[in-house]
């Protein structure tokens, strides 16, 4: 009698080149970041994720939307913080307004990347530059950023380079959706997305963005369906990416200040997680969610004579209420938008 023994998922060729690229690309950015000792190192670190996790492939229409998404939240962030910091009410409106637009890129398709960075690089910058008083500057942080996406490019076409895909990857088809349907998506995220930004504000948790970061990557499902399933496995994922973190400061001890020591730690655990993470098929799962985590917290938390175990665990119970409150946003936004037919979601019972 034959006994079939089922195997692990294995990488193909492309998806091993793939998971060498996201490794190698947060690799370089965040070593750059702690040698010239740039500020905001989350950007360094984790836009190559962004960009290599997300896009398998590069080309210059990707070039585009991601050069175009840094200088939409730039944009965006340097108005109202020039011009409407004082107003708040109209603040809001208009961070709803350019919400809006993002999410409408994703949920049509024309544009996905462009909405998706430009959701996560808006959501952070927005945290940031409502924090910054008087005695400083908002440059610096659009700067840094700028910084950061032309580095992310280098880095991009360096590691595509390095590390090509053997064969040809099919294009994803996308998906048709109505109109009402797209509505319903735009209106949902946008509204979701925005009551994070105030609910942050209010209770001013200045020290949260990893907390704000999940609770917008959440609705990168766009329906509240998906997003449930979105929710537990950000929440999974950032459990085993803080835990991934705890371990790694066992490793460093109090060697954090030999870069070496922490490069090195980042591209194993990075190359490990990258390959959950492709095998789960490409969207963001709770491979993306680890990577995410770690990367933030390597480049925002670590440093000489710091350490990751405060943050660590902070990140975790911050996101998991962060998650648990932006789904329960998202579910009553979904009802209220569902018992109208111009705004009824193909999805709806």
């Amino acid at each position: 009698m034959t006994q079939h023994v089922s195997q692990a998922p294995q990488l193909d060729s492309n998806g091993l080149r793939q998971a060498l690229r996201i490794a190698g690309g947060c690799t370089i950015g965040f070593t750059l970041c702690k040698l010239m000792n740039w500020p905001n190192g989350i950007f360094f670190t984790v836009y190559p994720m962004l960009l290599l996790g997300l896009v398998p492939s590069i080309n210059i229409g990707v070039i585009r939307q991601f050069v175009a998404s840094a200088a939409y939240s730039a944009f965006i962030v340097l108005i109202l913080q020039g011009l409407f910091s004082h107003l708040p009410v109209l603040m809001t409106l208009i961070i709803f307004a350019s919400f809006c637009v993002l999410f409408y890129l994703m949920s049509s398709g024309g544009a996905f990347l462009f909405g998706a960075l430009g959701a996560v690089s808006l959501s952070i910058q927005l945290h940031f530059a409502s924090h910054v008083d008087q005695a400083s500057s908002i440059y610096p942080l659009i700067l840094s950023n700028g910084v950061a996406i032309f580095i992310t490019i280098i880095i991009a076409l360096l590691m595509h380079g390095l590390f090509p895909d053997v064969t040809a990857r099919p294009m994803r088809a996308v998906p048709h959706k109505d109109k009402e349907s797209i509505r319903h998506e735009v209106l949902l995220c946008a509204t979701v997305a925005t009551l994070s930004f105030v609910v942050f504000q209010v209770l001013d948790l200045q020290d949260s963005i990893s907390a704000q970061a999940a609770s917008i990557l959440i609705l990168f499902s766009l329906c509240f369906k998906a997003a449930g399933t979105a929710s537990w496995q950000r929440i999974i994922g950032t459990l085993i990416g803080c835990n991934a973190a705890l371990v790694a400061q066992l490793f460093l001890y109090n060697h954090t200040d030999v870069l070496l020591f922490p490069v090195a730690i980042l591209w194993i655990l990075s190359f490990i997680f990258s390959r959950f993470h492709i095998l789960g098929g490409g969207p963001p799962g709770v491979g993306f969610g680890v990577l995410t985590t770690f990367g933030i917290l390597f480049g925002q938390s670590l440093g000489p004579g710091q350490d990751l175990i405060y943050s660590a665990m902070y990140r975790f119970s911050s996101v998991a209420v962060a998650v648990t409150v932006s789904l329960s946003a998202v579910y009553v936004v979904h009802r209220i938008l569902n018992r109208f037919s111009v705004t009824r979601h193909h999805t709806y019972d």
